[in-house]
This record gives structure tokens, sequence and C-alpha cells, in this order.
């Protein structure tokens, strides 16, 4: 009696199945934790009303990742706040990514990518120094980019980051 290829590689695939389902019919915890924050996602919003209208939100926690939209310097009501003063815009700009990361249990060790957009590359550099104050064990990798113009006219910086929570 001749056999139908199609029955025997349906057989050798039925056959399979049942020797992995007794080879681990219990995952450990550990393997379940892993997997459940590895597909998560938490969504975070700063500021939910601003964030709704412009239709982003500030953060998402992916596991152990953490993505952070561009912070930049204003109120909640998202009016422009410090013109003029980069320095100050970018004091603003790091006070709520600290509140972004201290949110989800992060700090700035943790950040290992962080991405500045400036209107001005040279004021940006003269204020530079203050990075030193918000990464006390090294820098993480990063980009700094001087754009044409940011989202509300007189914004001058915007700093997008990226963190990590090793165990």
């Amino acid at each position: 009696m001749k056999t139908n290829p199609f029955a025997r590689l349906l057989t050798a695939f039925a056959a399979l199945l049942v020797l992995a389902a007794g080879c681990n019919t219990a995952p450990n915890q550990a393997d379940e934790k892993t997997t459940a924050q590895t597909d998560s996602l938490e969504y975070f919003r700063l500021r939910p009303e601003v964030e709704k209208s412009y239709g982003y939100s500030h953060a998402v926690r992916i596991g152990d990742d953490l993505k952070i939209s561009g912070a930049v310097s204003m109120d909640d009501a998202g009016n422009l706040t410090a013109k003029g003063d980069l320095s100050q815009q970018m004091k603003n700009c790091y006070a709520d990514l600290d509140k972004v990361l201290k949110h989800y249990g992060y700090t700035f060790d943790d950040v290992v990518v962080e991405n500045v957009y400036t209107t001005s590359m040279a004021g940006f550099i003269n204020v530079s120094a203050y990075r030193n104050l918000i990464y006390k064990k090294q820098f993480p990798t990063g980009t700094w980019l001087e754009v044409k113009g940011l989202a509300l006219p007189g914004q001058l910086i915007e700093i997008d980051m990226e963190a990590h929570k090793t165990h």
C-alpha cells in the first residue's frame, strides 16, 4: 500500500507536538515573568491633555526597556516656558525626563540613548556641561542635532531618550 507524503508529514508533525508537550509541561515562573515583561506595553502620559491634543504618549515601557518622547520646556497647559533661555529650557527638559524615569523606577544611570535637538548647536555646546550633573556614572550614546525649528515657536531644545533596566 502506497503512503501519502502529506499523511507522513502530518504524522511526523503530530509526533513532534506530543514530544514537545512532554518535555516542558510546567514552565518555571521566571520564564513566564520574562515573557510577560517582554510582551507587555505600558504607556505613560506626563501631560495627558497636551499629549492627547498633539497625538502622542510621553513614554512607553516595553519589558525592561523604556522609550521616552522628546521633552521640551512647557507647562502643564502646553505653553512654552523659559522663552529665549536655552540653559533653563534644557534644565526643564531634564526635570520632565526625570519625572518619567522615576515613574517607572529608573534613574539617569539607566539611560542608554539620549538625542538632543536644538535650534542653536553653539548655544547648546555652551550649556552642555550641565549634563555632568545628570549623568554621574557615564554618558549614554546619542546624537546632537541642530534643527531649523521645534514644535512651538521659541522652543530651543528637545531631548528624547531610551533607558534599560538591568537585573
